[in-house]
């Protein structure tokens, strides 16, 4: 009997431990937000977010996308079928060539940024492409050292290492963090007695690379510890080489759905009346959402796909839809309160964490609204980074490929009409996104039904109704606050903000666990099981 099987509460074990890991990254990379924002303002801000956007797309692309959904199945695969050596042989192999050509890549973007970086943001001012090209200059070799992180990952949670490859993306935003304010105060005479002006984003763009050495590096003893010795392998012949990069195109096709829509709203976004600003302010509603989604969403897909890897050779079994149909269930269960407490406490969620320095109270309005529509796609996007990789285990590749591509033509003709014709403002792009991501999860969820012959659909709907009465009493407890002790907000000072917010997401968390614990929700036993043993409760 497989692992798997013997243990129904694994993935939620692993999920836990991954969660923690990525909490530190995830809270690291709101730092680095709020540091950018309060230093320079969401002008600068918005500047450095779009010259960072192609290097961070790929970075999603590769690291939790489609070079790692494509090599964790084929590594897993033939971890099981032929042993660690074989599957050593292909690590080599996938890590020379991911080198050669992804430097390639690196060099090609460094030199046409000035070309790439005015097709993104046509709208910005001429100062403000002048400034983004050089950013995006210095930053495009990021794209080399994430192509191997990426892998060096996919490796070691096919280990069944789960912990080392979450937390090194801390390292990542620590070297951003402190190689960026270091650099800054080198580079701008003005950072060093608070006078920062764009020079400055100078140092935070040499930053990103110094976090990309750091998370990769984090990884090595690990790696080494379960067995992978490196040597240069470029032998692209190999069947196992070929069918990740088989794998690969059409999933990284899929995968990109999201992050053209990104793509796009930076492109729509340069033109509403907000310009650069309107990139920072969708920027942090994103990081607020990319926070549960790290969290969870992630974390869940980080421990299932390799486990549905492995019951995919045995073919669609009741263990491979029990396992997938667990996934949706743990990440429902986890995003749904994420998603309506993100929503419901928006304004008081970013005045804490953004509102500093430069960032302003109207800042805070403009960064509210997307993100109560991100958090409404939290939902959908947390659970397509379970289901779409399941698609690659079962060879229906394709599948996710022609789904992404529909929403791509959807979001961007949406887009069109709100922002050139009605004249909206950078809120309707997020909505747009947010929209698109239902449609995709819907869409893969039929499909992955059909396939698999069923997905627990009922047991999921039971646990969805029971969710839904937890999350009316959650809601319940945070619009209270609102009216009570959150009634005086704007003249509150910052720690008794933090206590207020700190005390009502609190009780508002206990309150859905508690109901949902009592209607006998399955993950939220789990889940409070793991919370007990983490804090020594027997």
């Amino acid at each position: 009997m497989s692992d798997e099987k013997k243990d129904p509460s694994s993935q939620a074990r692993s999920t836990g431990v991954v969660s923690i890991a990525i909490l530190c990254s995830r809270v690291l990379g709101l730092v680095r937000d709020q540091m950018l924002n309060g230093f320079f303002g969401s002008a600068f801000t918005g500047i450095f977010t779009a010259a960072f956007r192609t290097p961070n797309m790929l970075r999603d692309l590769f690291a939790e996308g489609a070079l790692s959904t494509a090599f964790v199945t084929t590594f897993s695969k033939k971890m099981k079928t032929e042993g660690d050596e074989a599957a050593w042989v292909l690590g080599r192999k996938m890590i020379s060539l991911s080198m050669w050509f992804m430097t390639i890549v690196a060099v090609a973007g460094v030199a046409l940024a000035p070309i790439l970086f005015r097709i993104l943001t046509p709208g910005l001012s001429e100062e403000a492409k002048v400034l983004g090209t050089w950013l995006a200059q210095i930053m495009y070799p990021f794209i080399a050292l994430v192509s191997v992180t990426a892998l060096v990952m996919g490796m070691l949670n096919s280990k069944k290492v789960f912990f080392i490859p979450a937390v090194a993306s801390a390292f990542f935003n620590l070297g951003c963090i402190v190689g960026g304010v270091v650099l800054a105060w080198i580079i701008d005479p003005g950072f060093r007695d608070g006078h920062v002006s764009e020079k400055g984003l100078t140092g935070f763009a040499i930053g990103t690379l110094i976090g990309g050495v750091l998370q990769l590096a984090v990884q090595l003893p690990s790696l080494r510890r379960v067995g992978f010795r490196f040597r240069f392998d470029f032998g692209c012949k190999d069947p196992a080489v070929k069918e990740v990069l088989h794998l690969m195109w059409p999933s990284m096709l899929a995968a990109s759905g999201t992050q053209v829509a990104v793509l796009l709203n930076s492109i729509f976004a340069s033109f509403t009346d907000g310009h650069e600003r309107s990139l920072a302010w969708l920027a942090n509603a994103q990081r607020l959402q990319q926070l549960p989604l790290g969290l969870f969403g992630v974390a869940v897909a980080t421990v299932t796909l390799p486990m549905l890897s492995r019951l995919a050779t045995e073919g669609m079994t009741p263990a491979f839809r029990s396992a997938l149909a667990k996934g949706l269930r743990l990440v429902l269960f986890l995003t749904l309160p994420c998603a309506v407490g993100l929503s419901l406490l928006s304004k008081e969620i970013i005045s804490i964490i953004f509102e500093h320095g430069k960032f302003t109270a109207h800042d805070v309005q403009m960064t509210a609204a997307p993100l109560q529509a991100y958090a409404f796609g939290l939902i959908f996007y947390a659970a397509i980074k379970v289901l779409q990789p399941a698609f690659y285990t079962i060879n229906r590749r394709f599948i996710p490929m022609m789904v992404s591509l529909g929403v791509i033509v959807f979001t961007a003709s949406v887009n069109s009409i709100t922002v050139f014709v009605l004249k909206w403002d950078h809120t309707a792009l997020a909505w747009a996104t947010a929209v698109g991501l239902s449609l995709n999860f819907l869409t893969l969820y039929l499909c992955m039904r059909k396939f698999a012959s069923g997905l627990e659909t009922r047991s999921l709907t039971r646990a969805l109704i029971k969710l839904i009465i937890g999350i009316a009493i959650m809601s319940a407890v945070c619009l209270a606050a609102q009216y009570t002790v959150m009634a005086d907000w704007e003249h509150l000072r910052f720690i008794p903000r933090c206590a207020v917010l700190g005390v009502t997401i609190s009780v508002a968390a206990a309150a859905y666990f508690a109901v949902t614990k009592k209607l006998k929700v399955e993950e939220s036993g789990e889940f409070l099981s793991l919370l007990g043993r983490r804090f020594g409760k027997k």
